[in-house]
């Protein structure tokens, strides 16, 4: 019988990296994962409303089929940046693969005008792919390390999924930039802001919107989510307002001279095909890192 999830939510830690061609097989020969993981094929599929009142309110509704289980999730929009999100997450088993409206009703997401739009709902974009994933005590935490190679397909549209998210089970979120650096060192990787979710919904309208940004961080996080619009779109004007952006962010006043210098290396080495270097992914979470604490003194 189908358990309706509780209002009250557990907030999910989570770094997220974008791998670069052939860096998966650098990364599965890392020291640091040297254990067999625990692997699983896992099919998902989001729902939305077809004017996408989800994805304008920053909410992911998800199925998804993991063997002869089936979840229900439901996930709010991140809050930071860099590739580090904090965010609301709801998640529980049904006896079926259907859509669970009650179980939404009872959800903080849906207590405002969402509530209108889940009779609505319905199928908008799949995400499928292969899943390794990996317990690892770093630094005093317990991080889940989790390595997924698939597919995004919203109508005819697809795009690959390579990507590492590094999940804070316990301890501190520093630990999250400290494995991710030992990571960057041997394995070209970057920082990604875009969820499956928001990518898919992206891919399927053909539109990518840039965050505007002022500030340091928020030139960072704008270069960081064109290169994840250009990626999945080849639109080689995302490629030209990433690196745009890192010229801005390079040039910012705010900086001080350490800063400069890493938001230099990464103007240096994003390439012409917009992959990242070793040196481009560990400069990014460095900076990112150091951003991001000084946002929090503030």
């Amino acid at each position: 019988m189908t358990q309706h999830p509780h209002p009250a939510a557990p907030q999910e830690v989570e770094l997220k990296l974008a791998l670069g061609p052939g860096a998966l097989d650098a990364l599965l020969a890392h020291p640091l994962l040297a254990e067999p993981p625990q692997q699983q094929a896992l099919t998902n599929t989001y729902f939305d409303t077809p004017q996408g009142h989800l994805a304008a309110g920053r909410v992911a509704v998800r199925l998804r089929r993991l063997g002869q289980r089936v979840l229900q999730t439901v996930k709010t929009a991140g809050q930071g940046g860099g590739g580090l999100s904090r965010r609301e997450e709801w998640e529980w088993p049904l006896d079926e693969h259907a859509l669970d409206q009650v179980g939404l009703a009872k959800l903080p997401p849906f207590q405002g005008p969402l509530a209108e739009q889940i009779a609505a709902l319905q199928p908008t974009l799949s995400t499928d792919f292969h899943r390794r994933t990996w317990q690892l005590a770093w630094q005093g935490s317990a991080i889940e390390l989790v390595v997924d190679e698939g597919e995004i397909v919203a109508g005819s549209a697809r795009a690959p999924i390579g990507e590492v998210e590094l999940e804070l089970k316990e301890g501190s979120a520093d630990a999250l930039w400290g494995l991710a650096l030992a990571l960057a060192e041997r394995v070209a990787l970057r920082p990604s802001d875009s969820s499956k979710a928001a990518r898919g919904n992206a891919l399927g309208q053909q539109q990518w919107t840039l965050p505007e940004a002022s500030t340091p961080s928020a030139w960072l996080h704008r270069a960081t989510v064109a290169l994840d619009a250009f990626h999945d779109s080849g639109h080689p004007e995302h490629l030209a307002a990433a690196q745009q952006a890192l010229s801005e962010l390079a040039q910012h006043p705010a900086l001080d001279d350490t800063a400069r210098r890493e938001a230099l290396t990464l103007t240096a080495e994003l390439g012409t095909t917009g992959q990242p270097t070793a040196a481009y992914g560990v400069a990014a979470l460095t900076l990112a890192r150091r951003l991001g604490q000084q946002t929090a003194l503030r």
